[in-house]
């Protein structure tokens, strides 16, 4: 634990060193020679690379810590510290590797061990949700072997050496674009995010905050210079994931899959402001997400506690009078997730909405990003809606509220609240004009206030909506994604191979 805590504190203070200078250090160690193709051991430490690196291991540590407290009666406690430790150092080694092998090896171990974490608790439905979730990532592994073979063409795997040559080889451009995909769950590759969420509550607050879903935005944004010729497709699929788990969230019953739905729409915003050329925004938001989202999740893991391990949020209420303190830094979390002004949130998303309004794009591209901007507001008043203003629905309660657990949510907290400014004020230490007029201006706190109305009618009236049930059913399945991926597609692939074994 203090390990992490040290290695922050040199990770923050190179950071500041090479923001101010300007800074690359690259290592290169040569291993062998193949056929023309040089096999090297390559990392770069960038600004980028280090805040990153500061930012997963302080969370990392906030969820360790955590889960001490958590995990107290699981017998296999030390086996799961081990497994999110090698999750974390495989994840250290994708964001400084440059090589697009040692890539593949932290790719690969985040694959791998978030599969052993799903099915942490050995029952069906973690068999079959880890199932789901390993062989959607093996499709970016895929992509990224494709990628290898081809880099070895330009005789090295060293993607920052060919930035001029690589912009022209659109099969390369492709696979790294489909590998990313697969990995931030983008539509058509969605199923597997909220099928992860059977693993336990610290995983789902490190790997959808900071580490595995996070792990494909980070990889287009160091390849964002062989892009140009798909940002156009990247933009569509990205808006409609924005749009598809946003309107899904708020359908949803599951305290842990409206949360991961969540995740999945903020991917989505990353991926469309990606695609849209704002690299650093993307990254800016990144880090602010990274931020309020691990906080959320850990506060709905005492949430589930307090309930006897029920997620469903009908029955959640009454805790202001019990873990008042968990409560108030779940509505933090969740207010900076909204985009509330002045908490992290904000500073991140009213930037990137103001950079949107300040650029060229037609009308369409306008109403998805402010109606989806309105569905993170529904949801999310929806969510404390429940949880604060709600009656006492379940019977039988155990609360705690431990002094590691609020160890752990109280720093947290604290940079939910102040992490945004600050990382605002070192990420743009120049000045960036935007001139809006007042109407456009004011524009994110009038969906914002709208947004608040919505949820608070929804969830007052989910009866009423409930009764067409063809579109309950449509939007909390996310446009029926997990039944073509798991049923539909076995199902005509084995009665494809059947036919094919008859011809035979």
């Amino acid at each position: 634990m203090f390990i992490f805590f040290n290695l922050i504190s040199i990770f923050f203070f190179f950071f500041f060193f090479f923001i101010l200078k300007d800074m690359i250090l690259l290592f290169e160690y040569s291993i062998y020679f193949l056929n023309s193709c040089y096999f090297e051991m390559n990392f770069v430490l960038d600004w980028m690379s280090l805040l990153f690196m500061s930012l997963v291991m302080f969370i990392s540590s906030m969820v360790i810590f955590y889960s001490i407290d958590y995990m107290i009666f699981d017998y296999n406690k030390n086996r799961f510290i081990l497994l999110v430790f090698m999750f974390i150092m495989s994840m250290m080694m994708f964001i400084i590797s440059s090589n697009l092998f040692f890539i593949l090896l932290g790719w690969d171990g985040l694959g791998l061990v978030s599969y052993c974490l799903v099915i942490y608790f050995q029952n069906n439905k973690s068999f079959n949700s880890g199932m789901l979730t390993a062989l959607t990532n093996r499709l970016g592994d895929v992509m990224l072997l494709i990628s290898i073979v081809l880099m070895m063409n330009y005789g090295v795997l060293n993607y920052l050496l060919y930035n001029n040559f690589l912009i022209w080889d659109k099969f390369l451009m492709l696979m790294i674009i489909l590998a990313s995909m697969s990995k931030s769950a983008q539509i058509p590759f969605s199923s597997w995010l909220p099928a992860a969420m059977v693993a336990p509550t610290p995983v789902s607050a490190l790997v959808h905050s900071s580490t595995l879903v996070t792990a494909g935005v980070y990889l287009m944004i160091r390849f964002n210079f062989i892009l140009n010729d798909f940002l156009y497709y990247l933009l569509l699929f990205s808006m409609l994931t924005m749009f598809m788990s946003g309107l899904g969230a708020n359908y949803e019953m599951d305290l842990k899959k409206i949360i991961a739905l969540s995740t999945l729409s903020q991917l989505g915003l990353m991926i469309s402001i990606l695609s849209l050329k704002f690299f650093k925004l993307v990254f800016f938001h990144l880090l602010t997400h990274a931020l309020f989202k691990s906080l959320l999740f850990l506060c709905a893991g005492i949430f589930i506690h307090s309930m006897m391990n029920f997620q469903d949020v009908r029955f959640s209420g009454g805790f202001f009078n019990q873990i008042y303190l968990t409560l108030i830094c779940f509505n933090i979390s969740s207010l900076a997730l909204m985009g509330f002004p002045f908490l992290s949130g904000f500073y991140s998303k009213d930037l990137i909405l103001e950079s949107l309004l300040m650029s060229n794009y037609n009308l369409i591209v306008y109403l998805m990003f402010f109606i989806s901007v309105g569905f993170t507001v529904m949801y999310s008043f929806r969510l404390i809606n429940y949880c604060l203003l709600n009656y006492l629905g379940f019977m039988i309660l155990m609360f705690h509220e431990s002094k590691m657990m609020l160890f752990s949510l109280l720093i947290l907290n604290f940079f939910s609240v102040f992490g945004g400014s600050m990382l605002f004020w070192l990420m743009f230490p120049y000045y960036s004009f935007i001139y809006l007029s007042l109407m456009l201006k004011i524009m994110v706190l009038i969906i914002f206030f709208f947004g608040m109305l919505l949820g608070y009618f929804m969830t007052n009236n989910f009866k009423k909506l409930m009764m067409v049930k063809f579109f309950l059913f449509f939007f909390s399945w996310m446009w029926f994604l997990p039944y073509f991926f798991s049923l539909m597609l076995n199902y005509y692939i084995l009665i494809f191979m059947k036919n094919l074994k008859l011809m035979v």
